[in-house]
Parts: C-alpha cells; structure tokens; sequence
C-alpha cells in the first residue's frame, strides 16, 4: 500500500497512530467472529500484528489467518482523521532475527507471537461535509474514492 498509493497510507498510518489499541476480528474455531483488544505496529512499510503466546486471537490466527483490524474510534464521536478498517492475512513470522529486531524495537511482554499482514483491503471512512466519504484500496487496484450524502440515490465514485 506504501508504495502504490503513498498519500493514502500516511493518512491510515496516522489514524492508527493516533491510538496505541485498537480492535482485532479473527475467526473461532467454529466460524464465529471473535473480536480482541490488539496493539497495531506500522514498520517499514508493512502493518505487524503482536500478541502474547497462548492468547485466543494468536490460536484464531494460527488455524486461520484471515483477519480484520478497526482503529480505536477515540473519544466521543467525530472520528477525527477518519474510521479505518483493514482486512487480510497474518503471516506468523518465525524467523529469528525479524523477531529480535521487533522485540528490541517495539519491547512487547515476553513471550509473544507476532504476524506480519498481507493486506487485501482497506477503507477509510470519513465526513465532508455534505458528503460520507469511502476510500478503498486493494492490492493491484487504485485507490476507489466515493462520496455519498443522505439523499443520494446513486453515489458518485471519483
């Protein structure tokens, strides 16, 4: 995302930035959503998912990778910087030094797992007054932008 859509990615950088927890989907063993507090860590261009061993969500993500991660709305309601959801795959990342690297960086309570996310989709929601405002990203396809009042029939798409 870094790459391809720059301007993009700083603003969803930011709006997780601006919390430190934010809200992890992944999914039980019996198909159920499971939803669990996660700290989210941009580096070097890609979005790591670290949690402790033996935690529910780092099982979930074991058996299936499949995720969807929700930004800390914050105080009260205006969502300042937007609302932002990001889905894909974590990776669980085993090599040694990527792991050291990580944990001197990040100093996360030990033991811990950490995945690195291959993401296949973001959104950004935010208002502009008149207009709700949707950007969405997907690898290989440009930023989608579309904006929406509460009359419109059909919504413009820039």
């Amino acid at each position: 995302m870094v790459a391809a859509e720059p301007e993009f990615a700083a603003r969803v950088q930011g709006r997780f930035g601006a919390y430190t927890h934010h809200v992890l989907g992944t999914l039980r063993a019996d198909g159920s959503p499971r939803l669990s507090g996660l700290e989210a860590d941009f580096r070097h261009g890609e979005l790591w998912l670290g949690m402790m061993t033996g935690s529910r969500k780092a099982l979930d993500l074991r058996r299936d990778p499949r995720f969807a991660l929700h930004t800390n709305p914050g105080p009260g309601t205006d969502l300042a910087g937007g609302d932002v959801r990001v889905s894909g795959r974590a990776v669980e990342v085993r090599e040694t030094e990527v792991l050291r690297r990580y944990a001197d960086a990040v100093r996360p309570p030990k033991p811990f797992l950490l995945f690195r996310a291959e993401v296949t989709e973001v959104v950004r929601t935010f208002v502009a007054d008149p207009y709700l405002v949707l950007e969405s990203w997907r690898p290989g396809c440009p930023l989608r932008t579309v904006r929406r009042t509460s009359t419109d029939a059909s919504p413009e798409t820039v």
